[in-house]
């Protein structure tokens, strides 16, 4: 018997590092008027040129069914399984897990699945799951692999900067006339997550200046709580992740490694945006 680790598309841990760690994933989904596709089944750069060609398109969680047929074929298998997801604030995939759970304890009496809501999404998610894995391969138990997600979530920080407010007025994420006037008046958030939302940090002008704003909340941070990994994300701006990870690994000596922003979460914020996650050694919240 072990522990399998299960968690989904918005994580973007990236295909070779989930087979090496042998972390399980469920898929949400993107659709327009005319077509639906896992965002799993769809490459960031066609995913982005259509979204300039069709519009912003809505995003679904996993199917009741994919996540059944996912978490019963590891109890099936006798093994004990741990779910960390993306935030319940952004999306109904931690409750259908908690739904999925009881249909399979009605077959599976003694079956051990543990369900963790992450509050986040990208690789603040991706690190719970990734830190999680390592644990299961250390030959930790289902409860110490459990305590081991829930720190790295209370040691973990995710800063953004959209390129502009107008997919986050669109999605709903800001209000319209904010959107407006921000986007005249250049001023640029630096976007959060905390208790499970998306927060404003703070508020600068230019992107340049979020970027150093960002990295000096790193910098203080580190200095503090102590970095242990980072990476850089970024939505179809590749050279900017590029010289942000350069500009990382300047100042703390440490290499950041870029991590593309997919469909889902990408359809809120837009190409353009870049980020950093990272966790510390110590609690940070």
């Amino acid at each position: 018997m072990s522990v399998k680790i299960l968690t989904d598309s918005t994580s973007y841990i990236s295909e070779e590092l989930c087979k090496q760690l042998d972390i399980r994933k469920v898929s949400l989904s993107v659709s327009w008027d005319d077509i639906s596709m896992k965002e799993v089944d769809i490459d960031n750069e066609d995913f982005y040129r259509m979204m300039e060609e069709k519009g912003i398109p809505k995003s679904s969680q996993p199917s009741i069914g994919e996540m059944l047929e996912e978490m019963k074929s590891i109890v099936a298998n006798g093994d004990n399984l741990v779910c960390v997801f993306l935030s319940s604030e952004m999306s109904g995939t931690y409750s259908s897990a908690l739904m999925v759970k009881e249909m399979i304890l009605e077959e599976y009496k003694d079956a051990k699945i543990e369900i963790i809501d992450s509050g986040s999404n990208c690789m603040q998610l991706g690190f719970a799951a990734i830190v999680g894995a390592r644990a299961v391969k250390e030959g930790k138990t289902l409860n110490e692999v459990v305590e081991i997600i829930k720190q790295n979530l209370r040691r973990s920080r995710f800063l953004f900067i959209p390129d502009n407010l107008e997919y986050l007025k669109k999605g709903g994420r800001i209000g319209g006339a904010k959107a407006l006037i921000g986007n005249l008046l250049k001023i640029i958030p630096i976007l959060t997550v905390e208790d499970g939302k998306t927060a404003v940090l703070t508020k600068v002008r230019t992107k340049k200046n979020a970027v150093a704003a960002m990295i000096e909340r790193l910098v203080k941070d580190s200095s503090v709580y102590g970095l242990k990994e980072i990476v850089v994300h970024h939505i179809n701006c590749y050279e900017e992740a590029l010289d942000l990870s350069k500009l990382i690994e300047e100042k703390l000596g440490v290499k950041a490694d870029i991590v593309d922003i997919g469909p889902v979460i990408g359809l809120h914020v837009g190409p353009g945006a870049i980020g950093i996650v990272y966790y510390t050694e110590k609690d940070m919240r």
